[in-house]
């Protein structure tokens, strides 16, 4: 189910700029010894199932395609942008950025993007935007917080470029994508069919043990 929602997410950002996919990573419970209660003699072991050992982004630097819209930002190498948001800074790779009203650089949801110095960024009068003045961040321990951004430990500069006119692409291949929900797909549908057998032997054996004089 973890693994369902998402590649179900990932295929709804499959043209989002500057998407990151997220993995599950599995593991074993521990294994239980089994016993005859009455005699004590082993019979074997019996496993837990499995569970999610933990969940990682792939902050992986996609490949950068050519919008020539100016005030389309991305970063070509590692780094993030930093937007003042009313919950605090976060940040983002996705540069998909506009104008707002007084003049200052937004983002989709109109936060403010911040400069290298952590003040908003301001458009230049031709409705270009200045990449010097544009901050690019390294972020230590990047966790995603919703609608594309991401809270962290900030590092300093970054060592990424700022390209105007182009927005870094999503991460995620669609085929492949579809491909891995098919497959998990009819992975989840033989758990199901293996829960309704166990079921029906369970209520099958119910049954007969009634039956007995």
């Amino acid at each position: 189910m973890v693994r369902q929602d998402q590649i179900s997410n990932d295929l709804a950002n499959a043209a989002t700029p500057g998407y990151k996919a997220d993995r599950a990573a599995q593991q074993s419970f521990g294994s239980m010894l089994l016993a005859n209660s009455a005699t004590g003699q082993s019979i074997g072991s019996l496993g837990a199932g499995p569970r999610i050992a933990e969940q990682v982004t792939d902050l992986t630097p996609e490949a950068l395609r050519t919008t020539n819209e100016p005030l389309d930002l991305a970063i070509a190498g590692e780094g993030f942008f930093a937007v003042q948001t009313p919950a605090g800074v976060r940040y983002t790779r996705g540069g998909a950025f506009q104008a707002a009203n007084d003049g200052t650089l937004v983002d989709q949801l109109g936060n403010k993007v911040l400069g290298t110095d952590r003040r908003p960024v301001q458009v230049q009068a031709d409705g270009t935007v200045d990449a010097k003045a544009v901050g690019i961040f390294a972020l230590r321990g990047a966790t995603k917080a919703g609608d594309g951004l991401f809270t962290g430990t900030p590092a300093g500069a970054a060592t990424g470029e700022v390209r105007t006119g182009a927005l870094e692409g999503s991460g995620v291949d669609a085929a492949r994508t579809m491909v891995d929900m098919m497959a998990s797909m009819r992975a989840f549908e033989a758990g199901q069919r293996v829960i309704q057998t166990i079921d029906q032997t369970l209520g099958q054996a119910a049954g007969e043990v009634g039956r007995l004089s």
